[in-house]
């Protein structure tokens, strides 16, 4: 292998620190160690502190969650998009023709190793340090909280590589203790099950949250556990294999499912994790820079990615919120976003009334460069979690928000589906678990909240279902449909909706049943408001005076209206959207490239082919 995608890095590197929690304001860590030998740092809490906010700084920056992996790799389901045509570079994740030689493989993929080696070298030294047995009371459970903390951060970037690219040339040791660098492609079982041995290791040195007394514990025990569990529904799923080269799941797979499982009910009865009740407040959390913060005072942002703007833009913060997000020419709340676009059938996957996730999820409005807001194109809405304006910053294209990597409705729904699975049908606490988030969902509405099913497969069907309505944007639909098997099928299906939301004829019957082909509507300030209030105040035409109405009656109710009243502006949603160009167009067509036992991994870049003799490329890329 290439020596700097698994290289020894220097302690100056190490020493660079990171942020995970929304409110945590301490910038990094920016004490160099280079002078300092490998056994000086791990004598010295402050100093392994130092070195394990080296291991976090890898989360962040523009080659990890910063812009790549969370907006470019993972946004290609059902739920987002990337906007634009194919390019070599971040439009073609979504368009599933990424190549070896795509300008946007190389550098997350050594991003990622580098925190594999990072975490190598803390995980082989802090047990080594005579701190971690003979230190004082206090040193001990600081180095054993650490060394836990490297142990779950190991944990994550292997998940991303194994999940993007399968078997691959993971090294557990530091790259001074290989022999041979040259690695070649190991069994994702097996490092899986390293990974969920040490988690379970993890679980005894990292506290629950209340035993820490810190508020800016950034990775507690129930992060540990909830990881295990994520990890474990990975290791029991569906995964394209090098061998057969089709999608498998291990016949042992409800082994792992009962891992997922006991770890999530821990989680639920330790009773430290709660669902926030306002989702767009949840959302709102992230903007660590907001004029005016919302705190998570329900802890259901377990682990987020932090940002700052100390340390290097690129390392350290995101361009969340500059890149996706509502789409913006202000010069007053800034520009940018519509780098990531919804699925237009994805709008009516939602209650049309009682969901209150739609309108987070969704933004069907930009804003102009006067502050006035207007509507959007059915192909033109963003994804609505991650808002310029929900933050202090004008014109920056960095702006401190952060990325969420586990929240506790995922483990709720996560223990869901692994009581399902393993029970046969779902019990009783699997159906709650389920109606907590439903509760959420449809506050204020709760006689539109769907029946539970109470069959195995109708439960399973209503918890993908469920999940797609939770997560969408939040970079887990994609991995979600690939450990299910149900990418390809999915994507199908999605095309078939999309093929009747843009047929002009069949208005008359189905889901799409009377959507209006042109919306009309009034050019409005933009109130940098609550959601609910900011969406109330659209001036919508409803009938042939120009009369308003309810986000939920125009979108499902066709217009009489031929011509745009005076005032107001006619925007194209049904009619936006056409078959030759949104879905058979070999430039942008959604999903274009997908092929089932193919797409569902990505190519090793070339410059890792290129390097290391050993490594086997993903099947069928190049040949």
């Amino acid at each position: 292998m290439k020596l700097n995608i698994i290289k020894i890095l220097p302690l100056s590197m190490i020493a660079l620190g990171a942020l995970t929690l929304p409110s945590c304001k301490k910038y990094l860590d920016t004490d160099l160690l280079s002078s300092v030998s490998t056994d000086a740092v791990f004598s010295s809490v402050t100093n392994t502190q130092s070195a394990i906010n080296g291991v976090y700084n890898q989360l962040t920056g523009d080659q990890a969650y910063g812009i790549r992996l969370s907006l470019y790799f993972a946004q290609s389901a059902d739920d987002f998009k990337t906007s634009g045509s194919k390019d070599g570079g971040r439009r073609d994740f979504s368009m599933f023709c990424v190549n070896p030689a795509n300008t946007e493989l190389a550098n997350p993929f050594n991003n990622l190793f580098a925190g594999i080696e990072r975490a190598n070298i803390c995980i082989k030294y802090i047990p080594k340090s005579d701190l971690y047995t003979k230190g004082n009371a206090s040193q001990q459970t600081s180095m054993k909280k650490m060394y836990g903390e490297a142990l779950t951060l190991r944990s994550m970037f292997i998940l991303e590589v194994l999940r993007n690219w399968g078997d691959a040339p993971v090294s557990l040791v530091p790259s001074s203790d290989v022999t041979n660098l040259y690695i070649p492609n190991i069994n994702r079982d097996s490092l899986y099950d390293h990974v969920l041995n040490d988690l379970k290791t993890a679980e005894d040195l990292v506290p629950w949250r209340s035993e820490t007394g810190d508020p800016a514990t950034k990775i507690s025990k129930a992060v540990v556990k909830a990881m295990r569990a994520r990890i474990a529904l990975y290791r029991g799923g569906f995964s394209l294999r090098g061998d057969s080269k089709q999608m498998e799941r291990r016949s042992d797979y409800k082994t792992y499912y009962q891992i997922a499982m006991d770890e999530c009910k821990d989680i639920m009865q330790k009773n430290e994790n709660g669902l926030n009740p306002s989702y767009e407040n949840l959302f709102k959390s992230l903007h660590t820079s907001s004029n005016s913060y919302v705190a998570d005072n329900a802890n259901e942002m377990m682990w987020v990615v932090g940002a700052s703007t100390a340390g290097g833009l690129a390392n350290t913060d995101t361009k969340l919120g500059y890149y996706n997000g509502i789409k913006s020419a202000s010069t007053t709340l800034g520009t940018g976003g519509g780098g990531i676009t919804a699925i237009p059938t994805y709008f009516y996957e939602f209650d049309s009334i009682g969901d209150a996730r739609r309108d987070v999820t969704l933004a069907y409005i930009q804003i102009d460069n006067k502050d006035q807001k207007t509507l959007q194109a059915a192909d033109a809405m963003t994804d609505g979690k991650f808002r310029r304006n929900w933050t202090n910053n004008s014109t920056a294209q960095y702006m401190e928000i952060q990325w969420p990597l586990l929240r506790f409705a995922d483990v709720l729904l996560m223990y869901a589906e692994a009581d399902n699975e393993i029970n046969g049908t779902p019990s009783s606490a699997a159906q709650n678990a389920l109606k907590r988030v439903r509760d959420r969902a449809y506050a204020g509405y709760l006689d539109r909240e769907p029946a539970i099913p109470t069959s195995h497969d109708g439960f399973f069907n209503a918890l993908v279902q469920e999940r797609l309505l939770e997560f969408g944007g939040e970079g887990i639909r994609k991995y979600d449909l690939i450990r299910w098997n149900l990418i390809g099928a999915k994507i199908n299906e999605t095309r078939t909706k999309l093929t009747q939301f843009a047929d002009t004829t069949g208005l008359n019957s189905g889901r799409y049943a009377n959507v209006p082909m042109v919306i009309y509507a009034k050019t409005n300030a933009f109130l940098n408001a609550a959601i609910p209030q900011e969406m109330s105040s659209l001036t919508l035409a409803t009938d042939a005076v120009g009369g308003t109405g309810p986000v939920a009656k125009v979108y499902f109710t066709p217009s009489p209206i031929t011509t745009a009243p005076t005032g107001y502006t006619a925007y194209n949603w049904r009619k936006q959207i056409k078959v030759a160009t949104y879905l058979n167009d070999a430039n942008q067509g959604y999903a274009y490239y997908f092929k089932a036992n193919f797409s569902e991994l990505l190519p090793f870049p070339n410059t890792a082919i290129n390097t290391n003799f050993n490594l086997v490329q993903n099947p069928y890329y190049g040949q």
